[in-house]
């Protein structure tokens, strides 16, 4: 029914299509109309040594969902650390997200890592979603910003 891929930056159009038909939309509402800055994000998250990207196909051998990542090296394990994680909209709730997020953790597992990290925000359906698969809120990591 699905099937699991490692991506490389060899399919970064595949991935920025995937990423930017889903922030683009609600809830997220992300502005990713400037290519050369949404190429470098991509090229940020997929072209360094350290990236671990994957993405999720269908039957037909369409992309329908992606992880991108990286591998981090901490003094507790080696981690998967996700910055970004989505299924095509329109397949949302369909169970192909539990899919993934299973494929994935047998795949690092495989790899060695002990354990995934990811930031998301509290008043979006991902939160909900994490917590489904298992996924448990940090009591004590807060996220700080500043725009300078």
């Amino acid at each position: 029914m699905y099937m699991l891929k490692r991506l490389s930056i060899d399919d970064k159009e595949e991935i920025k299509a995937v990423f930017t038909g889903v922030f683009t939309k609600e809830p997220w509402c992300d502005d990713w109309s400037d290519q050369k800055q949404l190429d470098l994000y991509i090229c940020d998250l997929v072209g360094q040594s350290y990236s671990l990207t994957y993405g999720l196909y269908d039957e037909t051998e369409e992309l329908i969902g992606i992880s991108l990542g990286y591998i981090k090296h901490w003094y507790t394990s080696t981690e998967y650390i996700i910055n970004e994680l989505c299924i095509k909209t329109e397949i949302q709730g369909t169970g192909a997200g539990t899919y993934f997020i299973s494929a994935i953790e047998k795949a690092i597992k495989e790899l060695g890592l002990k354990q995934i990290f990811l930031l998301t925000d509290s008043n979006v359906p991902a939160y909900e979603f994490y917590k489904k698969n298992g996924f448990v809120e940090s009591e004590t990591c807060v996220a700080f910003s500043k725009f300078i």
